[in-house]
């Protein structure tokens, strides 16, 4: 295969902040056509409504592609059009539900309010988490017993764990607070992530960051992301950038970042969590103290503290680093 030249590289560039600027200007007519902004929601009950609203015709559920059923603003799932099985809970499976991809945990926890009362108190007393729980970008219709299996599990590639939902193809591991969407979804999920992060100062780990750039790699914007993107912007008042293309993540982007004026200290979500916080369980994870590497299906890889880990893309890089396989971890 010929290597594309310095020509066509730059051809290739000029075209991409072409087609950025035409999706700008779209935006820029989209918000401002009316005169007058449409106000974002200020809680949670009013973002649903105005979901409802923007997905109106959206014939699929986010995690399962199972086929929606919409009456008077409420969705209802057809099980047996996609080979759903019911795990537990039948009439959740039954309904769309507004999932946060970023959950209201990863992104409360750290709040003085979470630690008063949880969720609910947060709701009633924190204007800032009433704004963020209420962010349109990053709610989606969601097979509602899904929703709840996921509940705030991290995500991550699970390919030893099988199937719990019928034909579903999410994956959930409970017992280590994990889930594995399915790769139709995984770059829409990596670009709300970014956003989220980006606009409310939320840390990723450098194995999420990871992890999420290779899946906006490999599902890249679509027009129905795009579309969608677009009609939340207009309620929103803002686009995701990195749907746009505006911004690009990058490895250690928020260091770089100005912080807004009202930002609370940042909040590492991989401290949110008492899981391994090695979102590739395909990578390695070091053990600071020991100087013991794990692999994902070694006992110990899910006993290591969250401040001794070392995320390793492979052995090869662990051991160069000085670490050593784990001795009760065999290949």
């Amino acid at each position: 295969m010929l290597r594309a030249g310095p020509a066509v590289a730059l051809q290739a560039e000029v075209k991409r902040l072409f087609v950025l600027s035409r999706v700008m200007l779209m935006l820029v007519f989209i918000i401002f056509s009316t005169g007058v902004l449409n106000a974002a929601p200020v809680d949670f009950d009013a973002a649903k409504r105005l979901a409802t609203r923007i997905y109106a015709d959206e014939q699929t559920d986010f995690y399962c592609d199972c086929p929606i059923r919409w009456n008077s603003g409420k969705g209802q799932i057809d099980l047996k059009a996609c080979g759903y099985q019911v795990r537990k809970n039948g009439p959740r499976a039954q309904r769309v539900e507004w999932e946060h991809v970023v959950p209201a945990q990863q992104f409360g926890a750290g709040r003085a309010c979470w630690k008063q009362g949880g969720r609910e108190h947060c709701g009633d007393t924190d204007q800032k988490f009433r704004k963020i729980e209420a962010d349109l970008f990053n709610l989606r219709p969601a097979l509602g017993e899904v929703n709840g299996d996921r509940a705030h599990f991290r995500f991550a590639e699970l390919p030893n764990v099988g199937p719990q939902h019928g034909a579903c193809p999410v994956r959930i591991d409970f017992s280590r607070q994990l889930a594995e969407p399915r790769a139709e979804v995984r770059g829409d999920i990596a670009r709300v992530y970014f956003y989220m992060a980006d606009r409310y100062q939320l840390k990723l780990t450098e194995a999420e960051q990871q992890l999420f750039l290779r899946w906006h790699s490999e599902d890249p914007v679509d027009q129905r992301e795009l579309t969608l993107m677009q009609r939340t912007a207009q309620q929103m008042g803002h686009p995701n950038d990195f749907v746009t293309g505006e911004k690009r993540w990058y490895p250690g982007y928020l260091s770089v970042q100005p912080a807004p004026v009202d930002a609370e200290p940042a909040v590492a979500l991989h401290q949110l969590n008492s899981v391994p916080q090695n979102s590739n369980l395909t990578a390695v994870l070091g053990n600071k103290n020991s100087k013991k590497y794990h692999l994902p299906h070694c006992s110990g890889y899910s006993q290591i503290k969250p401040d001794n880990q070392q995320p390793f893309a492979t052995e090869a890089k662990a051991i160069a680093a000085g670490y050593q396989l784990a001795g009760n971890c065999k290949k």
